[in-house]
């Protein structure tokens, strides 16, 4: 079971007329694609999709958009197509890559987001080492740069099997590590991948992005929610980004890894809809 909600306060939004529908749109992570979401959208209950239109959406490069791309392949230019085929305001969320995508939507096109949800995310995903002492202290625990290296060496040998090596670490730690990386594969690999260079460039955004100073200027109603087993994210990570934006919501799920909406789809489901609900219907 995950840790209790921590919610701050923070201006909620006018509750929604009846029979109003507000859309979620989805964004998956780096490598994969919207049918990540598949278990989930299957579990949502129709008192949920009475209120909420969810959209699972593909990035330029992957799934069913394996042919459409962006270039520069930017956060930008992934919005700016975002804000063209999503026009109406609506919720964002988004898994790791897909939270910095959520995020950059939430501070230039902020008429267009009525809130932020990242799972599994951080405003800066690589390690930083204060490089003043001899043992080099980390000043901000992410993905060491190595590792980061190593996916783009293994890009240009075996694209599937770099693939598939990553979702492997994204299930480290679950308590059903087999039976997640089983049915993530089943989900993603419905669609053809993307192309070795989408996949360089949109690692390149993991490595190169940092909204640590910008997370201030996120006005929206926004929680973050995360795995205590997480080998991409450290748990470390958490408190200081509760210091960058204390007036958001988040969750820690225990034992859950980089997929908690995978492994502990239940309670992700709970917590979601409960501070949706309470967002939009109770504001």
């Amino acid at each position: 079971m995950a840790e209790t909600l921590n919610i701050s306060t923070h201006l909620k939004k006018q509750a929604s007329t009846e029979h109003q529908i507000t859309t979620l749109v989805l964004l998956h992570g780096w490598g994969l694609n919207s049918a990540i979401w598949q278990s989930l959208i299957d579990k949502l209950p129709n008192s949920f999709t009475d209120v909420f239109n969810v959209v699972a959406i593909d990035l330029p490069g992957f799934g069913t958009k394996v042919d459409e791309t962006v270039s520069p392949y930017s956060l930008a230019n992934i919005c700016k197509v975002l804000s063209e085929e999503i026009p109406q305001p609506a919720i964002y969320l988004g898994w790791s890559l897909g939270g910095l995508v959520a995020t950059e939507m939430a501070l230039n096109y902020p008429n267009k987001v009525l809130g932020l949800i990242t799972v599994a995310s951080t405003p800066c995903f690589i390690e930083e080492e204060s490089g003043k002492t001899e043992n080099n202290a980390v000043i901000w625990p992410g993905i060491k740069s190595k590792v980061l290296e190593s996916f783009h060496q293994q890009l240009q040998l075996d694209t599937k099997k770099t693939i598939n090596n990553f979702l492997k670490i994204q299930t480290m730690g679950t308590q059903n590590i087999r039976q997640d990386i089983k049915q993530i594969s089943a989900l993603v690999f419905q669609h053809e991948m993307a192309n070795k260079t989408t996949l360089a460039q949109s690692l390149m955004l993991l490595e190169n992005s940092d909204y640590r100073a910008n997370l201030k200027d996120i006005n929206q109603p926004f929680l973050r929610l995360y795995g205590d087993m997480d080998s991409l994210l450290p748990k470390a990570v958490i408190d200081k980004i509760n210091i960058l934006v204390p007036t958001s919501d988040f969750y820690i799920f225990k034992q859950a890894s980089h997929a908690p909406f995978i492994s502990h789809s239940d309670d992700f489901k709970e917590i979601l809809s409960n501070w949706l609900i309470n967002m939009i219907v109770e504001g």
